[in-house]
């Protein structure tokens, strides 16, 4: 009897594809296994999502699956369904929605459960052997020196990058053996929990919201809101400790790397228990290794970025996301999907609770808490001995201003410096100018692929287009009138530190953003300095914004908010909000009382005086009014559709014949198609249409039975395209 099964491969296409089943692959058969199978000219590695008898392709097409990789299928139930139903909801291929569940390594077909793992161990006569022969071969010594201390097991060999050929060299003198262990697991967590240190004292806030929390039984998702500094992660600390005790794990999602090891040592400080981590700066294996243990139910706490959300856990208990509006936890390419979203659905999934913590709710959320969708509890006072934070403008208008810094902005910083604090400047745009000048004829050097201006790095002596890295030594003369006379004009990260090196050369200025935190490990250093008081003056831009507790920090300068203040994207408003108040929440966070300063040149903006009066919660509430009556999100819901070609009119057209397919009333609207807010990009014109709607299962139904219409239009062929559900971004 011929069995076949559907495969779902990582293609962009959005169908699964059948393949034949040989006899003696016919025993282990389950849906939500692995197979290689051959696809055109390659071997991919993809899911089963349906076994069947009967095939409705003829003989000849059909090829043979080419081995199965796996016993039992790599995901419970609740994770595949999860997977399923983004993939739907998201719009995209099956395929691509199931390999980004999986870590890395077991897309490329990483067995996911062995049974025994290689030891590296000195032998007998290695032990007796003298290490001085090595000297002048310094990878060996370093091996043997490892080795000397305690076993190596492959993984650790991998991820400490020790020299292959030196293993070989110490194997031929026979210093080195190899030995086969057994893996094993160790649960004993889950009978009796160990404690590192006591909890603290709660305030009265956060004993009630602990209580709420702790009570609820099944699925329930809940928002924290409270003020920078009020304490929130000892709630999750205190709820973590009842379901550890319960045997059960918890995953916990931070937006970004950086915030990890903070987080990582405030939980293993707490819990003596396995904290498994995973986010893009881990090596292949060892995500894996962390996924493996998550599985097993070996680690208790999972933490990670927003790809950590697929990992599965054998005793789920709970899910928090730590600063939910975060818009990183949007994934910007490939599968647009958003982790917070599908960290509730999979909540419901797994019926366990789901908490989103915040200081500054995005506005989706805030809605549900406030329409009762989800549970709301709120912490207003800051933990501890922390004060209200002072909050002043400074009008720069028609002043004069040393790199972006004011006389008063300067003053106010030499008087906290001189008291022995720290100081924080925010500036969010990197490298040293934001666009070359000439002098003479007033050119500014733009990018010949963008629609944009070169940033200009000095320390690289580059100048580079932040939109699609393009990238060219400074130029020496104009290039339209051969003038020598060449400037940085506007502000960026790098110029306000050269400045502050020569107004304060006591004080020492460290910069945090992505051009200085490259190399592995140099963001935990920095960190380390600014706790250690080594560094007076921080400069950053937004990295330095998120969740970090710097207890001497006293002021806090954000220099250029205008920016911010207009933009093309209708978020604007609410992102400038949250920065503001994760900004401004770094300062006063210990004892000492903080102080924070805007400057801008639009002191009267009634957005800025709303958030300075009334805070960011009365703020967001008022922006919530303002979106129902625009009939924006998360009143109504959209769709956008990304078109880009070389051609503009290209894309234009595909976009044009797709309106025309969307029946539209009252409760369903298309905007477009218009240009991007940056409407050339890396050599391609950009064009968007919006599909809005007052129901979401509306915008599904309508999209899903056109999605097939549009994926024949012959224009299509000539632009790339995407579609992007709950769009975060419109640049």
């Amino acid at each position: 009897m011929p069995v076949f099964v559907e495969v779902a491969l990582p293609v962009p296409l959005r169908q699964n594809f059948s393949y034949r089943v040989k006899d003696e692959q016919q025993t282990t058969l389950q849906i939500g296994l692995r197979v290689k199978v051959p696809f055109g000219r390659q071997q991919l590695i993809g899911l089963i999502t349906a076994i069947t008898d009967t095939c409705a392709l003829a003989p000849q097409q059909i090829k043979s699956v080419t081995a199965v990789l796996d016993d039992a299928p790599l995901l419970p139930d609740s994770l595949y369904k999860l997977t399923l139903w983004a993939a739907r909801y998201y719009f995209t291929s099956q395929g691509q929605m199931l390999s980004q569940a999986l870590p890395v390594a077991l897309r490329k077909g990483l067995d996911a459960t062995p049974l025994a793992m290689v030891e590296y161990h000195l032998s007998e006569q290695g032990r007796q052997a003298d290490s001085s022969v090595l000297k002048r071969a310094p990878a060996q010594k370093k091996l043997f020196d490892l080795l000397l201390e305690n076993p190596l097991t492959q993984d650790e060999f991998t991820t400490q990058a020790l020299s292959k050929s030196a293993l070989k060299a110490l194997q031929d003198k026979q210093w080195i053996e190899q030995k086969n262990s057994v893996i094993t697991h160790d649960l004993s967590w889950r009978h009796k929990l160990h404690m590192n240190e006591s909890p603290h004292k709660l305030n009265k806030q956060q004993a009630v919201a602990v209580s709420v929390l702790t009570q609820q039984q099944g699925f329930h998702c809940t928002l924290l809101e409270g003020i920078t500094g009020s304490g929130k992660t000892e709630v999750y600390l205190t709820l973590l400790e009842t379901i550890l005790k319960q045997g059960k794990q918890a995953l916990i999602l931070v937006p970004e790397i950086g915030l990890t090891p903070q987080t990582i040592n405030r939980f293993k400080r707490r819990f003596d228990v396995k904290v498994a981590v995973i986010h893009s700066g881990l090596t292949d294996n060892q995500r894996l290794e962390a996924w493996r243990q998550a599985r097993v139910g070996e680690a208790a706490i999972i933490i990670g970025t927003r790809s950590a959300l697929f990992t599965p856990m054998a005793f789920p208990g709970l899910i928090i996301l730590d600063e939910e509006h975060d818009s990183s936890f949007k994934q910007q390419e490939g599968v647009r999907y958003h982790a917070r979203d599908l960290a509730v659905m999979r909540g419901h999934l797994e019926d366990i609770q789901v908490v989103l913590g915040s200081a500054t709710p995005s506005l989706e959320t805030l809605q549900n808490a406030l329409s009762g969708r989800y549970h709301h509890l709120e912490l207003s006072e800051r933990a501890g001995a922390a004060q209200k934070v002072k909050q002043g403008i400074i009008d720069i208008t028609s002043q004069p201003l040393k790199a972006g810094m004011s006389a008063s902005l300067i003053n106010e910083m030499r008087m906290h410096l001189d008291a022995g604090n720290q100081v924080l400047l925010f500036l969010n745009r990197r490298g040293f100018a934001p666009a070359l000048l000439c002098h003479e004829c007033g050119h500014l050097h733009e990018c010949d692929r963008c629609d944009a201006f070169f940033t200009v790095h000095q320390g690289l002596n580059e100048i580079c287009c932040h939109h699609c890295g393009n990238q060219y030594a400074i130029p020496k003369q104009c290039h339209q009138c051969g003038s020598t006379m060449l400037m940085g004009h506007g502000l960026g990260t790098e110029q306000l530190e050269q400045e502050l090196v020569k107004l304060f050369p006591k004080h020492p200025v460290v910069r945090i953003d992505r051009d200085t935190t490259r190399r592995k490990g140099s963001l935990e250093q920095q960190l380390q300095g600014i706790y250690m008081g080594k560094y007076k003056i921080l400069v950053g831009t937004q990295m330095l914004a998120k969740g970090h507790h710097f207890p001497d920090v006293t002021l806090v300068g954000l220099l250029d908010v205008d920016g911010a203040l207009f933009s093309a994207d209708f978020r604007a408003p609410e992102r400038f909000g949250q920065l503001y108040t994760q900004v401004s929440g770094r300062a006063g966070r210990a004892d000492k009382p903080g102080k924070v300063l805007l400057q801008t040149h639009q002191s009267d903006n009634p957005i800025l005086r709303d958030l300075l009066q009334r805070g960011y919660g009365e703020f967001a509430r008022s922006q919530l009014t303002e979106r129902q009556q625009a009939l924006l999100p998360p009143a109504w819901h959209m769709v956008l559709i990304r078109a880009e070609a070389h051609l503009a009119q290209d894309a234009d057209a595909f976009l044009a014949q797709i309106s025309q397919l969307i029946p539209q009333d009252k409760d369903l609207e298309v905007i477009g198609p218009i240009p991007a807010p940056l409407d050339r990009k890396a050599g391609k014109y950009r064009r968007q249409l919006m599909l809005q709607a007052k129901s979401r299962n509306r915008l599904q139904s309508v999209f899903e039975h056109v999605l097939t219409h549009i994926e024949q239009l012959p224009e299509g062929k000539r632009c790339r395209w995407t579609i992007d559900r709950d769009p975060q971004d419109l640049m």
